[in-house]
C-alpha cells in the first residue's frame, strides 16, 4: 500500500490537531456555561422564595396589629360581643385560616376559623411573626391585662409560587443554553475551517520549497551543478537552500582528480608515507623526501622497517593505529638519525590492492633539542652555570645517601655576599650580575674539581665538600678552605674602570653531626652564616647546637616584643647633646628601651632588627615620635624651648608613600613646630633610592624639620650624594670616637669629617663619649656637640626636664664637666 504524501500527512494532522483542541474548547466553556445557568437559576429561586416569604410575614404582623388595635378600641367600648364580631369579620376579611383572642392567663376568650391549628398559637411568644411549616403565625399584644391576638396564615401558596417560578426559570435557561451550544458548534466549526484553511497554504509552501530542495539535491546528485538554488526564505529551509547552494558552487569549482590530489600531497609540509600491508612503501611526499634526505627512487619499494633508526626498529609496529602520537627516528641519508614522531592510519578497502597505512612524520629534532634545553635549565642557574636550588639539595640527598652507607662525612658551606644589595644600588644589576658570575668563577678555579657548587638564590651559594676527615684535621681543612674562598672572593673586581670590593659570609655545617638530612642540614649552615654576618662579615662560622637555641630565642623575642609594644611595655629615654663650647644642654637624644621581665634591658641593636623584619618598626617610629611630641609640649609649659629633639627614622618609614603627611599629622595634633624635631636617618638608608629619598627629605625639611646623618663614616656616601640631600648635621659614629683620643688613624679620621662638615655648613655631632680625653679630644677639634655616658645614662622625661629647668637661670648643666676636660691631666678630678 503506497504511504501518503508529505501534504496529506499535514493535512490529516492539522484536522486532528484542530479538531481535538476547538472539541475540547467548546465542550469545557458550554460546561462551564451550563453550570453557572444552573447556579443562577438556584440563587434566583432562592431569592424569590425569601422575598415571598418575607411578604406574607409582613401582612400577617400588619393584619394581625390592626386586629389589635380594634379589639382593643371596640372591647373596651362595646364589649365582648363586639369582640367576637370582630374576630370572626377579620378572619373573614384578613384571609387569616385561625383567629384568636388570647387572654393574660391563656385562656381562649375568642377564635374563628380552623381551630386545629391553634397550637401553633399557643407555641410561641407574644409581639412575634414567624414561619411554621406551610403557616405563618403572628401574635401582638395589646391593653395592659397582657391579652393578645393571634393568627394563622396558610403560607402554602407561597411554595407554589416559588415552584412555577422554577419551572419557568428553567424552561428559560434550557433554550438558552440549547442556543449556545448550537452557536459553539457553528463557531468552532468555522474555527476549524479558517484553521485548516491556513495549515493548508503552509503545508503547500513548505511541500513546495522541500520540492525545490529535492530536484537541486537530484540535479547536483547527477552532476548538473550549473542551476542555482534560489529559495528567499530566513528559516531552516533558507539556511538549508544556501547550504546546499554553497554546495553546488564548491562541487562545480572543484575537480576531484589525480592530478589534484598529487599537488595536494606535494603541498602538504608534513611526511607522509604510503605503505602497503605488507609494509611497502608506495608512495612519499616532497616533505618525506627531505626528510629521508633520499631520493625517490630509493625510498617506494622499500620495507618501511628499512627507513627506521636500527636503534628504534624493534619497537616499530606497523599494524600501530590507535591514532597515538609516537617517537622513534629514521636512517637519513647522511648517515645521521633524525628523532621524528608519527602517526598511522590504516586503509580498509574490499580490494587488497588499496589496503595498507598512512604514516605521518614529522621532524622533532628542534623539540628534542629544546627539551634537553629545559631541562638543563631546570637544574642549572641560566647566569652562573652552575646546579640550582633544587638540583642542588638534589646532589645533597644523593651525598646523604652515599655517606650513610660509607659511614663517611661532608661539609656544606652556606656562602653569603656582603651588602650585595649596596653594590646593586650604587653601581647597577649589572654589576651585581657580573659579582655573581666572577664569584662562580673564583669558587670554581679555587676548589678541586670534586666539589660541587650551587646556587640558592639570589646571592646565595651552597659548596659541597665530601669525604671530610673525622679528626680534628677535618675541621682545620675546612677552615683553612674557608679561609681561602674569603681571600679568593676578596680580590677587587674591576667594573667599568671603577674596583668592587666584594666580602662574603659563610656558615658550615657537617653530615652527620650537625644534621642527618638535607632540610636540617641547610638550616643549620643557615644559622652558622647568620652568626658570620652578626660578626660583621667577611667571616666564616661552623654550626654550634647553641646558634639553634639562638634562633629559638631570637623568635621568641620578636613575639615578645609585638606583644610588649601593645602593652605600651616599652620605655622612651633621653640622652642629653651637650655643647661643648658652653657645657649647656642644647638638645636630646630619643632613645627606645625595652625591659623584659626575666633578662633585664635589651639594647635597640637586638630588638630594633627583630622590629624591622616584622614591620613592627613602622608602628615604634610613629608611637616614638607621637611620645617626643607629647613630652617636649609638657616641657614648654615651663621652658620656652628645650632643645631640638633626635629622633631615628628608619628605611621602613621613608618608604612609606604618605610618611610626610603622617608626620605632619602628630605635629598638628600635639601642636608642637616641626622645627623642634631633628630626623636621624643612616647612610644606607640615604642612600637606598636616592632620588626618591631626596623627594621625600625635601618635603620634610620644607616643613621645618632638620635631618641628621647618623652613624656617619661607616656607610657608603660619597661628598657629592651629599650635598644632594637638606642635611643640616653630621653625627660621627661611636666607632671613630673611641679610640680618637689614643690611635692617630681614628683622630685623623674624626678631624676630617668635622672640617668637612664645617665646610659644608653643618653641625657636628660625636656620639660615644664617655671619658674626659675624648671630650678634650673633641674639643680641640672643633666638633660642636657631644653626647655619651660621660654625661649620665640616658634618662626619662621628667629628669631631663628638670636638668634643662635647672640651667635655665643658673650654670650650664654640663659646664664643669667641660672645664675639667680641658684641665692639665693632674688637676682633673671627678666631675657630674
Amino acid at each position: 500500500m503506497k504511504s501518503p504524501n508529505l501534504l496529506v500527512k499535514y493535512l490529516l494532522i492539522t484536522l486532528a490537531v484542530c479538531t481535538a483542541a476547538v472539541g475540547i474548547t467548546a465542550f469545557t466553556l458550554y460546561m462551564l456555561f451550563d453550570a453557572s445557568l444552573d447556579a443562577t437559576l438556584q440563587q434566583s429561586t432562592q431569592l424569590y422564595q425569601e422575598r415571598m416569604i418575607d411578604r406574607v410575614r409582613e401582612h400577617a404582623r400588619n393584619t394581625t396589629e390592626s386586629l389589635a388595635q380594634r379589639v382593643e378600641a371596640e372591647g373596651a367600648r362595646r364589649g365582648s360581643r363586639a369582640v367576637e364580631e370582630i374576630v370572626s369579620r377579620a378572619l373573614v376579611l384578613g384571609g387569616a385560616s385561625l383567629t384568636v383572642l388570647i387572654e393574660s392567663d391563656g385562656s381562649i376568650r375568642a377564635s374563628a376559623g380552623n381551630l386545629a391549628l391553634l397550637p401553633l398559637v399557643t407555641g410561641i411568644e407574644t409581639g412575634t411573626t414567624h414561619a411554621a411549616g406551610d403557616s405563618m403565625v403572628s401574635r401582638i399584644g395589646f391593653g395592659t391585662d397582657g391579652a393578645s391576638v393571634a393568627q394563622v396564615f396558610d403560607a402554602a401558596v407561597t411554595t407554589t409560587e416559588v415552584g412555577l417560578f422554577r419551572e419557568l426559570a428553567s424552561g428559560i435557561t434550557t433554550r438558552i443554553s440549547r442556543e449556545t451550544l448550537v452557536s459553539g458548534a457553528v463557531i468552532s466549526l468555522v474555527a476549524i475551517a479558517i484553521a485548516g484553511l491556513i495549515l493548508v497554504t503552509f503545508a503547500l509552501r513548505q511541500t513546495g520549497d522541500l520540492r525545490k530542495l529535492t530536484a537541486s539535491a537530484g540535479r547536483m546528485i547527477g552532476g548538473n551543478y550549473d542551476v542555482a538554488t534560489e529559495m528567499q526564505r530566513n528559516d531552516e529551509f533558507g539556511l538549508l537552500a544556501s547550504t546546499m547552494e554553497e554546495l553546488r558552487v564548491r562541487l562545480r569549482t572543484t575537480t576531484i582528480s589525480r592530478d589534484y590530489l598529487d599537488r595536494i600531497l606535494e603541498g602538504i609540509n608534513e611526511a607522509l608515507l604510503l605503505v602497503s600491508s605488507t609494509g611497502q612503501v608506495r608512495r612519499a611526499n616532497a616533505a618525506a623526501i627531505r626528510l629521508l634526505d633520499l631520493p625517490a627512487t630509493k625510498i617506494v619499494g622499500r620495507f618501511i622497517g628499512d627507513l627506521i633508526s636500527p636503534a628504534h626498529r624493534a619497537e616499530f609496529r606497523l599494524a600501530d593505529t590507535a591514532g597515538r602520537t609516537q617517537e622513534s627516528a629514521v636512517a637519513a641519508g647522511t648517515g645521521q638519525d633524525t628523532p621524528i614522531s608519527y602517526t598511522m592510519s590504516e586503509i580498509r578497502d574490499a580490494d587488497p590492492a588499496f589496503s595498507g597505512f598512512i604514516i605521518a612524520v614529522r621532524n622533532i629534532a628542534e623539540r628534542k633539542t629544546a627539551e634537553q634545553r629545559i631541562r638543563y635549565l631546570a637544574r642549572i642557574d641560566a647566569l652562573t652555570k652552575v646546579p640550582n636550588r633544587m638540583q642542588f639539595q638534589h646532589l645533597l640527598q644523593r651525598a646523604v645517601a652515599r655517606s650513610t652507607r660509607q659511614d663517611k662525612r661532608f661539609a656544606l658551606l652556606y656562602l653569603d655576599i656582603d651588602r650585595f644589595k649596596d653594590i646593586n644600588d650604587i653601581y647597577g644589576h649589572s654589576a651585581g650580575d657580573q659579582c655573581l658570575e666572577t664569584l662562580t668563577e673564583r669558587l670554581a678555579r679555587f676548589l678541586p674539581e670534586t666539589t660541587v657548587l650551587g646556587r640558592f638564590a639570589g646571592d646565595e651559594f651552597g659548596v659541597l665538600l665530601e669525604a671530610v676527615p673525622r679528626e680534628a684535621d677535618g675541621t682545620v681543612q675546612l677552615a683553612n678552605t674557608a679561609r681561602g674562598i674569603l681571600g679568593a672572593i676578596a680580590e677587587p673586581l674591576q667594573y667599568h674602570g671603577q674596583q668592587i670590593h666584594m666580602t662574603a659570609s659563610i656558615g658550615i655545617a657537617l653530615f652527620p653531626a650537625d644534621a642527618r638530612n638535607v632540610i636540617d642540614l641547610i638550616r643549620s649552615a643557615d644559622s652558622a652564616l647568620y652568626h658570620a654576618k652578626r660578626a660583621g662579615g667577611n667571616a666564616f662560622e661552623f654550626f654550634d647546637p647553641e646558634m639553634n637555641a639562638k634562633t629559638a630565642e631570637r623568635l621568641m623575642l620578636k613575639s615578645r616584643l609585638r606583644r610588649s609594644f601593645e602593652r605600651d611595655e616599652l620605655l622612651l629615654q633621653y640622652q642629653p647633646k651637650v655643647d661643648l663650647r658652653t657645657g649647656r644642654i642644647a638638645g636630646a637624644e630619643a632613645l627606645v628601651r625595652w625591659d623584659v621581665e626575666e633578662r633585664g634591658i635589651v639594647l635597640p641593636s637586638e630588638f630594633i632588627p627583630l622590629a624591622e623584619e616584622s614591620n613592627l618598626i613602622l608602628e615604634i617610629g610613629e608611637w616614638v615620635l607621637d611620645r617626643v611630641c607629647r613630652d617636649f609640649r609638657d616641657w614648654q609649659s615651663d621652658i620656652v624651648f628645650p632643645g631640638k629633639v633626635a629622633v631615628n627614622l628608619s628605611l621602613k618609614q621613608l618608604k612609606q608613600v604618605d610618611f610626610p603627611q603622617r608626620m605632619a599629622a602628630i605635629f598638628r595634633r600635639h601642636r608642637v613646630p616641626p622645627t623642634s624635631i631633628e630626623l636621624e636617618i643612616t647612610e644606607s638608608t640615604l642612600m637606598d633610592n636616592p632620588d626618591r629619598t631626596v623627594r621625600i627629605l625635601g618635603e620634610l625639611y620644607e616643613m621645618g624639620l632638620s635631618l641628621a646623618i647618623d652613624d656617619f663614616g661607616t656607610g657608603y656616601s660619597s661628598l657629592s650624594a651629599l650635598q644632594k640631600f637638606p642635611i643640616t648635621t653630621l653625627k660621627i659614629d661611636r666607632s671613630f670616637v673611641v679610640n680618637a683620643a689614643a690611635n692617630n688613624d681614628d683622630a685623623t679620621i674624626v678631624s676630617t669629617i668635622v672640617h668637612m662638615g664645617h665646610g659644608l655648613n653643618l653641625d657636628v655631632v660625636a656620639e660615644g663619649v664617655e671619658s674626659a680625653s675624648q671630650l678634650a679630644f673633641l674639643r680641640s677639634a672643633g666638633c660642636d656637640y657631644v653626647q655619651g655616658l660621660l654625661f649620665g645614662a640616658p634618662m626619662g622625661a621628667a629628669e631631663f626636664h628638670r636638668l634643662v629647668l635647672e640651667q635655665r637661670h643658673g650654670e650650664p648643666a654640663y659646664g664643669t664637666t667641660i672645664k675639667a676636660a680641658t684641665q692639665p691631666a693632674g688637676q682633673r678630678g671627678f666631675t657630674r
